[in-house]
């Protein structure tokens, strides 16, 4: 693939689809440096994938599975160089302003306790929230995962549960 013609398509996926790539950022990264290093490896991946995408699937899900299988590899390593926990009360500082004014604060933390229980959860099952989030279909989700479509289901029940019952302030033993 000529030079040209991967810069074009880097700079159209990354307008096209930065939205999937920085919830992939936040469900996997909590402090803003980590956030920054993520993101440019995330970028970085993404760039040196280019060639080998050959449009057998849809451009969002070659991104979202070289985001997640990025972002895995980098929690892994992350873990192993710092081996220390990011303590809850930082979530607040995780996305700074919002780009919509019109979000209230309100809105915003509960953002922020969402994408700070999704951090704590086992890689797939993260991987697996995001997508569902966005609204992708048990097929894409699959497809990216790389799982069956009926155990995408179930996951995503378990997730919904899971995560309804933090959101009442109950925990999982209850």
């Amino acid at each position: 693939m000529l030079a040209d013609k991967q810069e074009e398509l880097f700079e159209q996926w990354f307008e096209d689809h930065k939205g999937l790539i920085l919830k992939v950022i936040r469900a996997n990264a909590a402090a803003p440096e980590d956030q920054n290093d993520l993101f440019q490896e995330i970028a970085f991946q993404i760039w040196r994938s280019i060639p080998a995408f050959q449009g057998r699937s849809k451009a969002s899900t070659w991104i979202y599975r070289v985001a997640l299988n990025t972002a895995m590899l980098w929690h892994r390593t992350q873990r192993k160089q710092r081996n220390r926990c990011q303590p809850l009360y930082e979530a607040a500082e995780i996305s700074g302003p919002t780009d919509d004014p019109s979000q209230s604060l309100e809105t915003q933390e509960k953002m922020e306790r969402l994408y700070g229980e999704i951090r704590k959860l086992p890689k797939v099952d993260r991987s697996l929230a995001l997508l569902y989030l966005e609204s992708c279909s048990y097929k894409e989700i699959a497809e990216i995962l790389g799982i069956s479509i009926s155990l995408v289901g179930v996951k995503v029940n378990r997730l919904k549960k899971h995560l309804g019952r933090l959101a009442k302030g109950e925990s999982d033993e209850s």
